[in-house]
């Protein structure tokens, strides 16, 4: 188990030495309170699990997502590059895997919802498509995780602000999950969890993440991380702890917890509305999915603590070639880290945003006329000769 995710700036560079390549959109609005007041917008706007609920495994998907762009040219004979990529609309093809690797119980849980128009009954004017996938690594128990995975979608879509401020909506999500995880008796409020969550509405991606699970774009074979791992020996993330009054021990936060954010974990956390060096506020990413981007890939810590972003977006290619099946893509992802001896649950989720493989990335050859003088040529007969 380990920390989460960070707001990336909108251009960092990666470990890997790839830069990162993410474009700011226009439809999800920022979290503040005028984002409920504008009219420039035309969109209109928990259970508790059982406790020993088992979730599928191994699922696969598709459903196509539509453009988000509602703006028409003025002059519809001409179209210019700009309003031809406006019509980009991705295809989402979905495959996950998720074992319980050598620990001796799964505290891992996920969600796949790749036609998000079947959860907004509620919206039947609701004409956007879109899709949310999420990865919860659980601690103390499985509760919490179970709880999140059951819970946060709809919390999401019942907000008030969605899907006018989308930000907003999923911010107050994460803190409903957190602050249900407290309330909700039939649960252990010592069980805890990291929360990832991916929510596309049309070609806008809005990653969320609280905790150490990870989301990397793959995007004509490079790795574009998506999300921050939350450690507490992060210097941002030791600051904000130090400056709570927490400690970090051992690389454990308190020396007890090794994330510096999660869902749950009320036997660490001070009373409702204080802010502690446990925090559940997830930190934000937004991309514009475009042509390039190929496929998504989210998984737990278990993955990433023995494999690097560039060598998952390097299988994950390689295997979509081969066979262009998302589903045998993360089956791959946890063999490999399995192989590499992780000691901890392994969840992957990868989204594919095409129905075609990825293809063959092409490396210009250059020709260069090589020659040598007479000079030269005497003098390598003379070497030649002696040899």
């Amino acid at each position: 188990m380990g920390p989460g995710t960070d707001v990336l700036p909108q251009c960092t560079s990666l470990e890997n030495g790839y830069s990162k390549e993410c474009v700011p959109v226009n439809s999800m609005e920022d979290d503040d309170d005028e984002a409920e007041d504008s009219d420039n917008i035309n969109q209109s706007k928990a259970a508790k699990p059982p406790r020993n609920y088992q979730p599928m495994r191994h699922c696969i998907s598709q459903a196509m997502l539509a453009g988000t762009s509602d703006s028409k040219s003025t002059n519809e004979g001409t179209k210019s590059p700009q309003n031809e990529r406006s019509q980009y609309s991705p295809i989402f093809r979905s495959g996950s895997c998720s074992e319980m690797g050598p620990k001796p119980y799964m505290e891992d849980e996920y969600v796949c919802v790749d036609n998000l128009r079947e959860h907004l009954d509620a919206q039947p004017d609701y004409s956007l498509y879109g899709a949310f996938y999420g990865v919860f690594d659980g601690h103390g128990g499985v509760d919490a995780a179970s709880f999140t995975k059951r819970n946060i979608l709809e919390f999401i879509l019942e907000d008030s602000s969605f899907p006018k401020a989308v930000k907003k909506a999923v911010k107050n999500a994460f803190s409903k999950v957190d602050h249900a995880l407290a309330d909700t008796r039939s649960l252990d409020n010592s069980s805890g969890t990291t929360a990832l969550t991916a929510l596309i509405l049309g070609r806008n991606m809005l990653i969320a993440n609280a905790g150490d699970s990870r989301a990397v774009l793959g995007k004509r074979g490079r790795a574009i991380e998506l999300s921050t791992d939350h450690k507490p020996s992060c210097s941002s993330e030791k600051q904000r702890i130090e400056k709570l009054g927490g400690v970090i021990y051992d690389g454990y936060l308190n020396g007890q917890l090794s994330v510096a954010r999660a869902l749950g974990d009320w036997h660490m956390k001070g009373p409702k509305g204080s802010d502690g060096p446990l925090s559940a506020e997830p930190e934000l990413e937004e991309v514009t999915l475009s042509e390039e981007d190929e496929f998504l890939i989210i998984g737990c810590d278990g993955l990433w603590d023995v494999m690097s972003s560039q060598y998952a977006v390097t299988i994950v290619r390689k295997e979509l070639m081969l066979h262009n099946d998302p589903e045998k893509c993360s089956r791959e992802l946890v063999k490999e880290a399995s192989k590499r001896n992780s000691c901890d649950n392994l969840t992957v989720v990868v989204v594919c945003f095409s129905g075609d493989p990825p293809p063959k990335i092409e490396v210009p050859k250059i020709h260069r006329r090589r020659s040598i003088s007479a000079e030269g040529l005497d003098v390598l007969k003379g070497v030649l000769g002696d040899v």
